[in-house]
């Protein structure tokens, strides 16, 4: 097999605009075409419970391709405790996935959802920094740009819906930071976490030095062209932190997979990895967070 991929944070397709008109198996057979045509041969599979489908109904479509995605519980720590977990462990869920917490990801309140992952070897993806939106005004605008126009007055009429039903979002980027990882690496050492988007804009220093010292904290590259440029641009990737650190994902719709693979191709080469060191972010390191395979150690 000519290089393998991990996608690490590939989420389950969902219309928000309107879920309920969806086709989940024709979505999720779509979503695993488009990754295994840009060569990705595994993926943690986000779902359930917390946006879109329940838990069980998630797992029924992800076993539409069992070979293919390893499904992981998006929860939400305020209310689910290591019983539930636990509960997801069994029901068949190997990893979970935190965005938008209520209070930091270090809060002791959330401390046996950690216990229990640890103890049964379930790795947890959290979300860093800024929760996106559905326009990058980095890199577009609603006043030169018709689609982003469109966008934003659509996403201005749902805002003021959901402001009339819940008063807003209580999200921020600053309870979702790569130092918080620090404190729970300390805590439960054997617990494999994995920091979304490289740490998030504003976060890079604090992801390398989290990296740089506990064993078990790894980063994922996905975030989108931004993210990918400031791997280059910063020299993140194998200078700040290390490669054994690093690991892909997708994050994205089905028309975009493809051109991040490319991406990520282009990166290496600007990075000068070598061989085994582009290996490792695609697909070694990945598998050895979720058991896949058993890491090596030099001798």
């Amino acid at each position: 097999m000519a290089n393998p991929i991990f996608d690490v944070h590939c989420h389950f397709p969902r219309n928000w605009q309107d879920p309920d008109s969806q086709d989940n198996a024709k979505a999720i057979d779509e979503r695993a075409d488009a990754l295994r045509a840009a060569g990705v041969v595994k993926a943690s599979l986000l779902a359930g419970g917390r946006f879109g489908l329940s838990y069980e109904e998630s797992l029924d479509y992800a076993r539409r391709h069992e070979d293919f995605f390893l499904p992981s519980a998006v929860v939400d720590p305020e209310d689910i405790d290591g019983r539930a977990v636990q509960q997801l462990f069994e029901m068949g869920y190997v990893g979970l996935k935190m965005i938008g917490v209520k209070r930091a990801y270090d809060d002791l309140k959330y401390f046996s959802v950690y216990e229990m992952a640890e103890r049964l070897g379930m790795p947890i993806l959290l979300h860093m920094g800024v929760i996106g939106g559905p326009i990058d005004y980095a890199i577009t605008h609603p006043r030169r740009d018709k689609d982003a126009a469109k966008t934003y007055l659509a996403s201005q009429e749902r805002r003021i819906k959901e402001q009339i039903l819940s008063f807003g979002r209580n999200a921020s980027a600053t309870r979702m930071r790569p130092f918080h990882m620090d404190t729970i690496a300390n805590n439960f050492p054997d617990l494999r976490l994995i920091g979304a988007h490289l740490g998030g804009t504003g976060n890079y220093d604090e992801s390398a030095s989290v990296a740089r010292w506990r064993p078990n904290v790894f980063f994922d590259m996905s975030g989108g062209d931004t993210i990918e440029r400031h791997a280059v641009e910063r020299r993140l990737i194998g200078y700040e932190i290390g490669v054994e650190k690093l690991v892909w994902g997708s994050d994205c719709g089905n028309d975009e997979i493809s051109s991040h693979v490319d991406n990520l191709e282009e990166i290496f080469t600007k990075v000068g990895l070598t061989d085994d060191e582009a290996h490792r972010i695609r697909w070694s390191n990945a598998a050895e967070i979720f058991g896949l395979e058993e890491p090596v150690l030099a001798h």
